[in-house]
């Protein structure tokens, strides 16, 4: 064998020794969604991390574009929600490698949902809810203090709210992938109420015919209100602070009817009119002597029912002031009662718009014949012992009293023509703040 020969059988020896070895293809790659939202439209970035491919092929399920043969494809849009299929084929000269990876795309979520009120906002509340949410696949609601607490349906049932106050009905969706939450406060107020008061009025506290009655509603949370009544004559029957007229004696009902849309509530009280006995009593006055004027007084108004002391305005009240008592020092040694446009001679000073009022002090001294007693004064229930007595301008007012006869009766008659008769109880020695304590019948 020659030396080419044996060259060449070598050659092709060592050649049959070697087998051609391929490139492995690994596909993988990952996807990103801008600021992380996959909510369509949807824009989502491809990154390819393919070891050992020269070609590719890029297929977008749902996607724009659709495909792409480009090593890494950049950003594709899926403009609707679901579930997309993403495949990456990729080769070389010797191996072809596949890969798929599912993606989704939540739905676009609008959360939105009116509450309307049923009827109106007092308690209890009904509240009628709207869904208008869209792109939503769950929902969950909270009524905070509602009833029912909480609903999962995407159309709940009215909710129920009777406590007063503020309330949230929060709704909360998804859409798969993400969460949103929206809420709406309901504001309830109180439940309906009702009451009134009913006190005669301060001429009329003795409670006789004719009576005038003040009505004051206490009802709350109303819409409207009506006043009836078995008798007497009404002001103003739907307002709420209103008076109630009685010409004759007897028993009255007076009712208060409040309601509010959802409920009516209903208030009765009784008033009994008592028969005009044309007699006011007053009882327990004080009225000091002329040291005690600024620390207790010494006028006083039948009609105001009030004692004045020194240094009170006088201006409105002086017209009114019918009796005034002038008492010289703690022994009561002379005491009488005076007219009140006389003060200034008693050194009070002038009581502005004053009138006349003509007194008996000393029914043993008057030579008048009246005897008018302790007794008759005590068992007096109406005016009629009063209209029998005779009292003219020229009576004898200035003769003065001590404190030797108590009780004493001084009888008076006012400038606008009531006869009236004053009991003194009680003389009360405290040194400049002495006083004398009297009840006082007088006619209406």
């Amino acid at each position: 064998m020659n030396k080419i020969t044996y060259g060449l059988g070598l050659c092709l020896l060592l050649t049959s020794c070697f087998k051609e070895v391929g490139i492995p293809v690994t596909t993988d790659f990952i996807y990103t969604a801008k600021d992380s939202i996959y909510t369509a439209p949807a824009n989502i970035s491809f990154t390819n991390r393919t070891i050992g491919a020269t070609h590719f092929k890029w297929t977008f399920e749902g996607g724009d574009p659709a495909s792409s043969d480009y090593e890494n494809p950049g950003t594709v849009v899926f403009k609707r929600a679901g579930d997309y299929k993403i495949t990456l084929e990729a080769w070389n000269e010797d191996e072809r490698q596949v890969k798929t990876q599912q993606i989704h795309i939540d739905s676009t979520v609008n959360i939105a949902f009116d509450a309307k009120v049923l009827v109106n906002d007092f308690s209890p509340v009904t509240v009628h809810l709207i869904n208008n949410t869209i792109g939503a696949s769950a929902y969950k609601w909270t009524f905070e203090n509602g009833e029912p607490a909480s609903a999962t349906a995407q159309s709940p049932p009215d909710v129920t709210f009777t406590t007063p106050g503020t309330h949230k009905i929060i709704l909360q969706v998804t859409n798969g992938g993400q969460e949103f939450t929206t809420e709406k406060i309901i504001t309830v107020k109180p439940a309906l109420t009702n009451d009134f008061t009913m006190e005669p009025s301060f001429e009329d506290d003795d409670y006789e015919a004719p009576l005038t009655a003040i009505l004051e509603s206490k009802a709350a949370n109303l819409l409207t209100r009506k006043w009836t009544a078995t008798g007497g004559a009404i002001a103003n029957d739907t307002a709420a602070n209103t008076t109630i007229y009685f010409k004759d004696p007897g028993t009255y009902q007076v009712t208060l009817t409040a309601e509010n849309g959802k409920e009516s509530k209903t208030v009765t009280k009784i008033i009994d009119v008592k028969a005009n006995t044309g007699l006011r009593t007053l009882r327990d006055v004080k009225l000091g002597i002329n040291a005690a004027q600024s620390a207790i007084g010494a006028y006083y108004a039948t009609r105001l029912r009030k004692v004045f002391r020194k240094g009170d305005d006088l201006t409105t009240a002086g017209k009114d002031i019918d009796i005034v008592f002038f008492g010289l020092n703690q022994g009561f040694s002379y005491n009488k009662f005076i007219s009140p446009d006389s003060t200034s001679t008693y050194a009070f000073g002038s009581i502005p718009g004053a009138t006349y009022t003509r007194y008996i002090n000393s029914q043993e001294a008057c030579g008048c014949g009246l005897s008018f007693t302790a007794a008759d004064f005590d068992a007096m229930t109406d005016d009629a012992p009063l209209k029998s007595l005779s009292i003219s301008n020229s009576a004898e007012g200035g003769v003065p009293f001590t404190n030797a006869l108590s009780p004493r009766i001084v009888l008076f008659r006012t400038a606008d023509g009531r006869m009236g008769a004053i009991k003194v109880k009680s003389f009360v020695p405290d040194g400049t703040s002495s006083y004398i304590i009297v009840d006082i019948k007088v006619q209406k």
